[in-house]
């Protein structure tokens, strides 16, 4: 799986399981993680017909590696035109593995406000989980070995990439 038509259809997939899981109201927003989430939130987002403007979050200073790899070149500033307060977030992620972006994310999004809920959504959940963190809606599961890595490219077209590093 990985041609632009098999990732649009887990992301139609995504966004009738969204539909049927969330109220799109005034009060529900979505925030897409930097790069990837990034792409798949504007996919949902455009699909679901939500009110608010589709927020972004880059977690570059708030990773829990980051004083051993240092700063990622290429830190994007957060952007969420809209107040977190009591609002109901839908966080998307491209991959889920280790959990340990999307703790990341949470401790970013609590800076900027006190969220009624957050419900997170992946395009793909992989192996390999560090952190109990799980997503409550997911396009793929892929069961990977621990040298094996998926990224997702685009953003058009969107394309799935699996890699070994062994």
């Amino acid at each position: 799986m990985s041609n632009a038509q098999d990732i649009h259809h887990l992301i139609d997939q995504m966004a009738a399981e969204l539909r049927e899981r969330i109220r799109t109201d005034d009060r529900s927003v979505m925030i897409g993680i930097h790069t990837g989430g990034v792409w798949v939130a504007q996919e949902l987002h455009r699909r679901l017909g939500m009110e608010s403007p589709p927020g972004a979050l880059d977690i570059s200073f708030y990773r829990d590696d980051f004083t051993r790899i240092g700063i990622n070149p290429q830190v994007k500033p957060s952007e969420l035109p809209f107040s977190l307060d009591d609002r109901n977030i839908i966080l998307v992620d491209d991959v889920l593995h280790t959990g340990r972006t999307i703790r990341a994310a949470m401790n970013e999004l609590f800076d900027y406000g006190r969220p009624a809920s957050i419900l997170l959504a992946v395009l793909v959940e992989r192996s390999g989980r560090e952190l109990p963190v799980e997503a409550a809606v997911v396009g793929l599961h892929m069961d990977l070995g621990p040298d094996e890595h998926v990224k997702l490219n685009g953003p058009e077209p969107l394309s799935l990439g699996v890699r070994s590093t062994a």
